[in-house]
């Protein structure tokens, strides 16, 4: 078995993943960039060709039982074992509750919470035979919190912070530690990826008014947004700290906002999103 240590990215086309991916592979981990259409993509293969880096590229689809089982067949028949598995992939619905389809509730939670799932079931069995890894799930702060027009984005969070949090301890006699990472707003193109309800976009929606506002407050906020490469550097931290916290804060804004919802009582922290949204 090879002893160079592995790591698998998901969701490793752009953003927080590419990032990670760099950071990872500059640092001498075998990396496994999966994406679902790594056919798109160009970008990271002109940075692995011009750097040499370790940083192979393998098509994943979080949401499909069969890619996930195949992808994660091939790296271990390729490299042996896997060591980290970061569990990035995700996007954002937005949308007022009562706007939100099922379907588009559902399609949001097999990404955010199934995908990632599916692919540290997969992955589990052959760390608990090495005795060793790490996973690092990528949440949010909205995994702390909650806001008007997240209600979709923010559950799949809170989940996987429960998650996480009750798996640590069956992980713990194994050797694998479990770890959260809670960005707060990032500079990538999760924005772009964002998806607003098909209600929600109606000018005779009920709540057109307030997600206007959350709409334009999200896009100050976004004015201050801390780079892609912070968040892959606390990954980084995580997966090669011998006692990783359970919890990393990424973000002055995150670390913020986590300070004062211990601070202050619910109406005070109710007002003060209030406020961050113009509402």
């Amino acid at each position: 078995m090879n002893d160079q240590k592995v790591a698998v990215i998901t969701g490793g086309s752009s953003g927080i993943g590419l990032e990670t991916a760099f950071i990872l592979a500059r640092n001498g981990y075998t990396t496994y960039a999966t994406m679902r259409s790594p056919y798109k993509d160009t970008s990271i293969k002109a940075v692995v060709q011009n750097e040499d880096l370790p940083i192979k590229v393998v098509q994943l689809d979080v949401t499909d039982d069969t890619s996930v089982k195949n992808a994660i067949d091939h790296i271990l028949s390729e490299a042996g074992r896997i060591d980290i598995l970061v569990n990035n992939a995700g996007y954002g619905l937005v949308g007022a509750f009562e706007d939100l389809s099922m379907e588009e509730i559902k399609s949001q939670y097999e990404t955010n919470l199934f995908g990632l799932i599916r692919v540290t079931q997969a992955v589990l069995p052959t760390m608990r035979k090495q005795r060793s890894g790490r996973i690092i799930n990528v949440s949010s702060g909205a995994g702390l919190f909650g806001y008007p027009g997240g209600s979709a984005y923010v559950s799949t969070k809170f989940a996987v912070e429960g998650l996480s949090e009750s798996i640590a301890y069956e992980m713990e006699p194994f050797g694998i530690k479990v770890i959260l990472i809670e960005p707060g707003f990032i500079r990538t193109n999760f924005g772009n990826s964002m998806v607003i309800a098909k209600k929600a976009q109606e000018s005779t929606s009920p709540y057109s008014e307030l997600m206007q506002k959350t709409m334009d407050g999200f896009a100050e906020l976004a004015k201050n947004a801390s780079d892609a490469e912070l968040v892959s550097k606390i990954i980084h931290e995580a997966a090669s700290n011998p006692s990783p916290r359970l919890r990393y804060l990424a973000g002055k804004d995150v670390e913020s906002w986590a300070g004062s919802k211990k601070s202050m009582d619910d109406l005070e922290f109710f007002n003060m999103i209030k406020g961050l949204n113009n509402l």
